[in-house]
């Protein structure tokens, strides 16, 4: 072998390197754009003639398809750590709250801290929750009831004094 064909070889191992880390770190950054120059600079090193670096192109985007369905595995089963996907977990004792879980407000009183017009924010038990009025303007300081829970959506109407 020469130092040619060498050197193509390693720059196909370093483009498949570059282009495999990133699909881990997705982005477009250094490594894909370095990759991606390494195997079209060994596809251009190893083909003697057209025919030869089409059947090449072929073979490298084989492997860069079992690449990436190797990664994709890996990344399901959990075996590779993803910089994409949040791991932490947004319990409930934390002050977490998942919209079905707003139906405990029916009823409560609180105030309007913004003007509703007819959305805006009221505090209840010391909470800010976002509100949506019955359609009327409530003024800021009023005194509210949530009498409503639709979703993550909580209606209120004005308490008259």
């Amino acid at each position: 072998m020469d130092t040619l064909t060498i050197l193509g070889i390693l720059l196909l191992v370093a483009g498949f390197i570059l282009v495999g880390i990133e699909m881990v770190l997705p982005g477009f950054s250094v490594p894909g754009v370095s990759g991606i120059i390494c195997l079209v600079a060994g596809i251009f090193l190893l083909a003697d003639s057209v025919m030869e670096g089409v059947f090449i192109t072929v073979i490298v985007l084989a492997v860069l398809g079992v690449l990436m369905a190797l990664i994709l595995w890996l990344l399901s089963k959990g075996r590779l750590r993803s910089p994409i996907i949040l791991d932490e977990e947004q319990k409930k004792t934390e002050g977490y709250l998942s919209s079905s879980d707003l139906n405990y407000l029916l009823g409560k009183r609180g105030a309007a801290r913004t003007d509703l017009r007819p959305s805006g924010i009221a505090q209840i038990d010391g909470v800010d929750f976002d509100v949506i009025s019955q359609g009327n303007y409530i003024s800021r300081d009023s005194q509210i009831e949530i009498i409503k829970v639709e979703g993550s959506k909580l209606i209120v109407k004005k308490i008259e004094e």
